[in-house]
């Protein structure tokens, strides 16, 4: 018999057990078959990595040296011309034009200015602090130069009516035109709202779009062959489960990719800067997050957003600037050509460099559609570290009534996803709930056995279960240690609300909100805590979240968030600055002077060195997390991460849960 022959019998039988199996009933895998080697192996540069941020949309083939980046932004006709328009803002926000904005914002101004004087300078003097009173007699005077009756720059071609335009063409809309602009993403998320164009559909119809127009014209790539791509794309540390699972969707079923993986910004930014572990700080426009990554693991309770990033340092540049006399007094926020001048003002201008005082003069140009070109000139002192500043002492942006801070939250559960966190919780074993009841009753456990997280990750649940038994012989002694003690101190008495309990800093995960980030959920085992507590809990969170929090106090919080000490001095030992928000001169001496002042005594005795690292490698800081992704497309212990069409179209959800490589 020949091996050909051989392996057809071989073939035959295993079809006549597969046969048998189904005759007898067996029940099939609930995990779907492994995918063929033959289709796991791809090339990079088939391979597509985005990257959709608040402001840009960075997107490239693995292979690529940098990716495309575009403005996230699209500018639909509408349907029946003479309507009023609908255009999203981009400096402006809500809580702006509160009664007590004015106030806050003089406040946050004292704040920064004794900074400032309280920092001495390199040659041990302080600075002499500069009015505005001094420049704006001068840039009152200040009148435009014309440098050109025609100042180059056009409109967009709207003759064709064209039903959408994307990126640059978006911005350089005429504001006659028909056209509603929005921007799809805000502060790191969908950009959900109760106006035309803000319901989910909608925002995932302009993603599809803006991210198929980019692939075709950036890319070249030809949508009917996506389906020979796969596509990684990077989410949020502080992720919304719906969100995702339709962003996925949409990136299978509608644009037609064949694969795709998800993964984290943070863990992608320690891939793009070769960083083991590190202590993420991503500044972008909109948002700034902050968590702690160890060996490709984003730690759960160390992540924190703060809404507010570059574009609201932009904006109280502007504030400063019109204090100080600025000379184009026609600048509006709400016109997108005169926001695009202020953000490139910030970044020529700002800095944190305490050496550079005094009045200096300055010019730049404006050369806007059907307009002359102009050249202004005027002075600037202080504003120019102040604005900045503001990122540390964030008061100064203005913002009253608004969710400054969110911390992780947990899902409201999807009927997709049967074995989410809610069943886990319901059907937890009964030792399981005696040890959750003894910690909720507040045994202190820092003595001897340590829970930071009481997750689902199936060590940590066994380590807790073997240390059961001696946490019960102790609880009554720990009770009472526990009602001795007095509460621990913490960073200038404003990151934990004082009616935080011992239960949330044993079982972190407690802290953990609604999806609608607001609403504190109670499990079945919930049920069982006393309802003060609970509500006492519950007011301490939004406290917390209500908090505006400034740049150093979130990240010495998200290290504090961190398990072990060795795992604290790690993250002291390696801060990573990311995002383009914080791209000023002697940005990295500044912040690592801060952090080495406000660190608790204990660290600074035991860590050797304070490292802030804003240029790893020398790269673009704006460019690291891509970066990652397309190192993360080159690893082969990612080929098992892949989550392919056919499979999500056979079991949905479930697949994030069974191939992400974080804790879905």
């Amino acid at each position: 018999m020949t091996q050909a022959e051989k392996g057809e019998a071989e073939n035959g039988k295993d079809k006549e057990r597969e046969r048998e199996r189904e005759q007898r009933g067996a029940k099939r895998p609930i995990v779907p078959a492994a995918v063929p080697e033959s289709l796991q192996e791809i090339q990079s540069n088939f391979i597509v990595v985005i990257h959709p941020g608040s402001a840009t949309l960075r997107l490239g083939r693995a292979t690529d040296t940098l990716p495309v980046g575009i403005p996230h932004v699209i500018a639909r006709r509408q349907r029946q011309p003479g309507q009023a328009a609908c255009r999203d803002s981009w400096l402006l926000r809500d809580g702006l034009n509160k009664p007590e904005s004015t106030e806050q914002r003089q406040n946050g101004l004292k704040m920064v200015d004794q900074a400032i004087w309280s920092k001495k300078m390199s040659n041990g003097a302080r600075r002499i602090p500069v009015s505005p009173d001094q420049a704006r007699s001068y840039n009152r005077q200040m009148r435009p130069a014309i440098l050109d009756h025609s100042s180059g720059a056009k409109w967009t071609n709207t003759a064709n009516h064209p039903e959408f335009l994307v990126g640059e063409e978006a911005l350089y809309v005429n504001p006659l035109d028909s056209y509603n602009i929005h921007w799809p993403i805000r502060r790191g998320q969908l950009n959900l709202h109760a106006g035309p164009g803000g319901s989910l559909t909608a925002v995932l119809a302009d993603l599809e779009v803006i991210w198929s127009h980019a692939i075709q014209k950036y890319l070249e790539i030809p949508l009917k062959d996506l389906k020979y791509y796969r596509c990684i794309l990077l989410i949020p540390d502080i992720y919304n489960k719906q969100h995702v699972k339709e962003l996925v969707n949409m990136i299978l079923m509608k644009m037609g990719f064949s694969g795709i993986i998800v993964h984290q910004e943070s863990v992608c930014a320690t891939f793009g800067s070769g960083l083991s572990s590190a202590c993420i700080v991503d500044v972008g426009d909109q948002k700034t997050s902050v968590c702690c990554v160890e060996d490709g693991v984003s730690h759960r309770n160390t992540r924190l957003c703060l809404a507010y990033g570059g574009s609201d340092v932009s904006r109280c540049f502007y504030w400063l600037m019109q204090r100080a006399g600025f000379p184009y007094r026609d600048c509006q926020l709400t016109n997108k050509l005169d926001c695009l001048l202020l953000q490139h003002l910030k970044e020529t201008f700002c800095h944190l460099d305490q050496d550079i005082s005094g009045l200096q003069d300055h010019e730049f140009q404006i050369r806007h559609p059907d307009s002359p070109a102009l050249l202004y000139q005027f002075r600037l002192g202080d504003e120019k570290l102040q604005a900045p500043m503001a990122l540390f002492y964030p008061a100064t942006f203005g913002i009253v009534g608004q969710k400054m801070t969110t911390l992780q939250h947990r899902s409201q559960g999807d009927p997709e996803d049967p074995h989410d966190e809610h069943y886990l919780l319901a059907t937890q074993s009964k030792q399981e709930q005696c040890l959750r009841r003894l910690l909720n009753n507040g045994i202190d456990t820092s003595g001897g056995f340590e829970i930071k997280t009481l997750t689902l990750n199936q060590k940590l649940y066994e380590a807790a279960m073997q240390c059961l038994t001696s946490l019960c012989k102790k609880s009554a002694k720990a009770t009472a240690d526990r009602k001795s003690m007095s509460k621990p101190g913490t960073y200038e008495g404003d990151l934990r609300g004082q009616a935080t309990d011992i239960s949330e800093r044993i079982y972190p995960q407690e802290v953990e909100l609604g999806s609608s980030q607001s609403d504190c959920m109670i499990s079945g085992n919930d049920s069982e805590e006393p309802l003060s507590a609970h509500m006492s809990r519950k007011t301490a969170i939004s406290q917390f979240e209500g908090k505006a929090l400034g740049l150093d106090k979130a990240i010495l919080h998200s290290i504090d968030c961190c398990a072990s000490d060795d795992t604290k001095k790690k993250m002291y030992s390696s801060i990573l600055v990311v995002g383009g928000g914080l791209m000023f001169h002697k940005a990295q001496e500044f912040l690592q002077h801060r952090i080495l002042n406000k660190m608790p005594p204990s660290f600074r005795r035991v860590v050797e060195n304070v490292e802030v690292i804003t240029r790893p490698k020398d790269m673009d800081p704006r460019l690291i997390a891509w970066k990652g992704g397309a190192v993360l497309a080159c690893l082969d212990t990612t080929q098992e991460l892949w989550i392919y069409q056919r499979e999500w179209q056979r079991f949905g959800v479930r697949m994030l849960r069974e191939r992400a490589a974080f804790v879905w």
